[in-house]
């Protein structure tokens, strides 16, 4: 009896804790992104008179949006630990990213780990489902610029001459750095069975922690914002001007990112916001490739891309047999790195949305009363 009541007892604590942290993130969207929104539209006029002046405003909104949604994970201890290379050095450099794609989770998994790269974050550009414009923070993407694209054969040639559109629109005349990308098209639980038939029928690698990568966004964008040599790989350099003149150097790595989490249990976004799963530590390996190793021409680049989701497997399967990543060349063993967040930064930030939110409440409400 005593075990019931205690058992009910923790269960009940759960669903309060949730409650409150459903009722905390819902005024905290109710505040934020309005006030996001109403900031940038005062804004208007700078953008006129100085556009790179306003983005840069902007992705320091959009990065204090991101922290936001980061400090949701880390109050309820859900934290991460990072492996492989480090990227901060290129922070400043032009890359793009290309991630293991498991759940909704993984979104916020990186808004969290990207939080201390410089300015990665409010520089980056992000590729996702077209559903997710019909999110809370949809409307931030696309105001910040991300591309929403569409999924299937039916849409397919349509969404890459939009990607390749829109990045010749926004990528360089926002000064974006970063682009992220999941290949997989889908979630690995959604994707797998589809992926291992065209596998088998293929004669192309079994995969069960990851599937096979698709070759259209990736091919797009390497077209698009690199340079192509003679041998069919891409150049570091490029002459295309950013929006304040300067020669932009163009994509200069390709960063690998493989996300595991513990018993291959992929976190939500639904365990994100009510916090009911126990506290979490979610592993993110990096590895880097100078962007004039990769090629662009399509079916070296399949090969190249297959080859690198083949390593993810291979990374997964070590790290769920022995909860670790295997170490890099010339290293005995694997050195982790705990990602940590700010908490006195995080509270800043929270404090600064919620008295916007009350700024522009009164503001509105004076402007009725003055009208009506």
């Amino acid at each position: 009896m005593a075990e019931l009541l205690d058992g009910a007892g923790k269960l009940g604590w759960v669903l309060v804790r949730s409650v409150l942290r459903f009722v905390f993130m819902f005024f905290n969207n109710c505040v934020a992104i309005p006030s996001y929104c109403f900031y940038l539209l005062l804004l208007q006029p700078l953008r006129i008179w100085d556009s790179a002046t306003f983005w840069h405003i902007e992705g320091i909104m959009f990065k204090w949006l991101l922290a936001m949604v980061s400090s949701w994970g880390w109050i309820a201890g859900y934290t991460v630990t990072e492996w492989g290379d480090d990227v901060r050095p290129i922070s400043e450099e032009e890359a793009m990213v290309i991630v293991n794609h498991q759940s909704t989770g993984d979104v916020c998994t990186l808004m969290m780990c990207l939080q201390d790269k410089g300015t990665v974050v409010r520089k980056m550009m992000w590729l996702m489902d077209h559903v997710f414009k019909y999110t809370n923070f949809g409307l931030v993407s696309l105001i910040h610029g991300d591309f929403f694209i569409r999924q299937g054969k039916a849409h397919r040639d349509k969404q890459l001459v939009y990607l390749k559109d829109h990045l010749d629109k926004y990528y360089h005349s926002r000064d974006r750095k970063w682009i992220v990308l999941f290949p997989e098209g889908g979630f690995l639980r959604k994707r797998r069975e589809t992926s291992q038939l065209f596998a088998k029928k293929n004669s192309l690698p079994h995969l069960t922690h990851v599937t096979l990568p698709r070759l259209g966004a990736t091919h797009v964008i390497l077209k698009t914002l690199s340079a192509q040599q003679e041998n069919g790989s891409v150049s570091g350099e490029t002459k295309t001007p950013n929006q304040t003149g300067n020669k932009r150097k163009g994509l200069q790595w390709v960063i690998d990112v493989t996300i595991a989490y513990p018993k291959a249990r992929p976190m939500d976004i639904q365990t994100w916001i009510f916090g009911y799963r126990p506290p979490t530590v979610t592993h993110v390996h990096y590895r880097m490739y100078p962007i004039k190793e990769v090629p662009v021409e399509a079916e070296a680049l399949t090969d190249w891309l297959y080859q690198r989701f083949v390593e993810k497997e291979d990374l997964l399967a070590h790290f769920y047999d022995t909860g670790s990543f295997p170490p890099e060349d010339g290293q005995k063993e694997a050195a982790p790195r705990q990602m940590t967040l700010d908490p006195v930064w995080l509270c800043m930030i929270q404090s600064f949305a919620f008295i916007s939110g009350y700024m522009w409440y009164r503001v509105l409400q004076n402007l009725y009363c003055s009208l009506f």
